[in-house]
């Protein structure tokens, strides 16, 4: 099961400067608890982003220029040269993987993914440079939604919903 879980503006803006362009406590907690235990994949510039393996989780870096250059191997992460690399050594598995980033890296994966796990931030990021791919929401169903609306002692900075589609 190759899944998908992202955070996106109204416009599909995920990113700016290789950055997450808000910081939602409660967001953070269910990327934490949705991918705890499982494998997720991202792209060389996300791990630098975060720079250290996430724990609880097996961590696997897509790198053409990484792969295969023990000088650049770091404890706690795989390095593999493509997804599909990635996906024939992960194809006997009945585990859900997760594709946690970056832009090029959901661009490669978005054919490929069973799920998406989707935080709809509801706002518009003008100055973003990098957007999630169009979502044909026809070949996908809802299997989940959760709203979460500005309320007197939240604190977040745009209304948004946890939302799971699968194909």
């Amino acid at each position: 099961m190759v899944s998908i879980i992202v955070a996106i503006a109204d416009n599909s803006a995920i990113g700016r400067n290789n950055q997450l362009l808000w910081h939602i406590t409660e967001d953070l907690k269910y990327f934490k608890r949705v991918t705890g235990g499982h494998t997720v994949i991202m792209g060389r510039k996300t791990w630098e982003s975060i720079g250290r393996p996430l724990p609880n989780r097996r961590n696997i870096v897509i790198s053409r220029s990484l792969a295969g250059n023990p000088a650049k191997e770091v404890s706690g992460i795989e390095i593999f040269p493509s997804i599909e690399a990635v996906l024939k050594t992960t194809s006997n598995s009945d585990e859900e993987i997760f594709i946690i980033g970056g832009g090029e890296i959901y661009r490669q994966a978005f054919p490929l993914a069973n799920r998406l796990y989707l935080t709809l931030v509801h706002t518009t990021i003008e100055d973003a440079d990098t957007f999630f791919p169009t979502i044909d929401y026809s070949q996908w169903r809802e299997i989940f939604r959760e709203s979460h609306q500005h309320k007197q002692g939240e604190k977040f900075e745009y209304p948004f919903e946890f939302v799971v589609l699968e194909r």
